[in-house]
């Protein structure tokens, strides 16, 4: 009779000597539980990342960019910054005006201005928070939805009025268990009369995003100077023609300031695939470096997978002997013994997997970093494990095929 070992044999009887020695196999596979756990984490982490980025702060909209005095999308230099800071003038009312006067391929422009300042109503009061001024076309731009009243208007803008457009956190803080509209807050020793209050944004990197004031950008010079921190927010006619719409601005604006064809811009235009394209820069060598350290661990589990694998051949050489001397062949023996290596380390991959799937929902749940398990995970982890127990296992296969099934039978004696 003809004796061949088949896969689920083989994984049967690996399952099976894992049941048997729980503390060796745990012990066994411990390398490659923490190193797959570290992988499954760490993509975890930097796909929740991407995700969040991308909806949080990456969001410019369909067709969206925006123009500033500068702008890093890379690593940081110090003196590119001086040099950018010495070169690069302020945006302008005057250049928006300009601009807005004469873009064809942009449906809307916006102006914007920040500054910190508290805010007071009564007896409460919000610190530093972020007074926006901007132009009645912003809530749009940064699509801002009433929760209740409304946002400015353009000849309220016009006329500087001192009206305010609060987010959710100001209106709980100052206005609790009370509808604000109509009721007056201090911002910067003014008096503003409230008009609407924004849906609730939530929060970036446990940061609120919704603790600010939009008033109208005229009224904010009138509080605090036209001469710096603008920036323009832009929607192109259509997403197909973004690119079009970024190069009109971009000619228009260097038009305006007088540059010469062989100087650089001295302003920075982007859109969403800028930020993202310098986050997923440095994901890329995050997730390298953790590459790099779960090769470690994979490696020194891996090695213990085949010093016990080795263990395992002697324990078991007259039932190799037996089998071999009815009939299996070398093929055979050394099949059975890959897949019992492949199926160990996959159980320490699936171990892995499970303890940063629990990793992650504890993680997402009690901090602000968003963590979220992506499928493609969970089968690169049991893959990569399986690849390695493959790979370790070849020796071990190698030297149960090799017994002579005489000698392996007089291993019993």
């Amino acid at each position: 009779m003809k004796i061949s070992a088949s896969f689920f044999e083989a994984a049967r009887i690996a399952l099976a000597s894992l049941r048997a020695a729980k503390l060796r196999s745990f012990l066994t596979l411990l390398g490659i539980i923490l190193s797959t756990t570290t992988l499954i984490a760490v993509m975890a982490v930097i796909h929740g990342m991407d995700k969040y980025v991308a909806d949080k702060i990456a969001d410019l909209g369909a067709g969206g960019y925006v123009v500033v005095r500068m702008a890093f999308f890379g690593d940081f230099d110090p003196k590119k910054f001086l040099e950018l800071q010495r070169k690069n003038p302020e945006l302008s009312p005057a250049e928006y005006e300009f601009l807005r006067a004469n873009l064809k391929l942009t449906r809307e422009l916006g102006l914007r201005s920040n500054q910190r300042a508290d805010v007071r109503a009564g007896n409460n009061r919000v610190e530093d928070a972020q007074i926006t001024g901007g132009t009645p076309n912003i809530a749009l731009l940064q699509n801002l939805q009433p929760e209740t009243g409304r946002y400015f208007t353009e000849p309220e803008n016009m006329n500087r009025r001192y009206v305010a457009f609060i987010g959710a956190d100001v209106k709980e803080q100052l206005f609790p268990n009370v509808d604000p509209i109509g009721k007056t807050v201090d911002v910067a020793g003014r008096p503003f009369v409230v008009i609407g209050v924004a849906k609730r944004m939530g929060s970036v990197f446990g940061q609120s995003q919704d603790l600010f004031v939009h008033v109208p950008i005229q009224t904010f010079f009138k509080m605090y100077g036209s001469r710096r921190g603008m920036s323009y927010a832009a929607m192109a006619g259509s997403p197909e023609r973004l690119e079009q719409a970024m190069d009109e601005m971009r000619a228009m604006l260097r038009a305006y300031r007088q540059l010469p064809p062989q100087r650089e811009d001295n302003f920075t235009v982007f859109t969403s695939d800028s930020i993202l394209g310098a986050w997923e820069r440095l994901t890329g060598a995050i997730a390298a470096t953790a590459v790099a350290v779960v090769s470690v661990f994979m490696v020194v589990g891996g090695v213990v997978i085949m010093n016990i694998m080795l263990a395992v051949v002697s324990e078991r050489t007259v039932e190799i002997g037996i089998r071999k001397s009815l009939g299996a062949r070398r093929k055979d023996i050394l099949q059975q013994f890959l897949v019992e290596s492949s199926v160990l380390a996959a159980c320490g991959g699936a171990a892995g997997v499970a303890i940063a799937w629990v990793v992650a929902l504890v993680v997402r749940h009690a901090t602000p970093v968003p963590m979220v398990l992506p499928p493609v995970a969970v089968a690169l982890g049991i893959g990569l494990s399986s690849v390695v127990g493959l790979f370790f296992g070849i020796y071990p296969a190698q030297q149960a095929a090799k017994l002579d099934p005489i000698e392996a039978l007089r291993a019993e004696k």
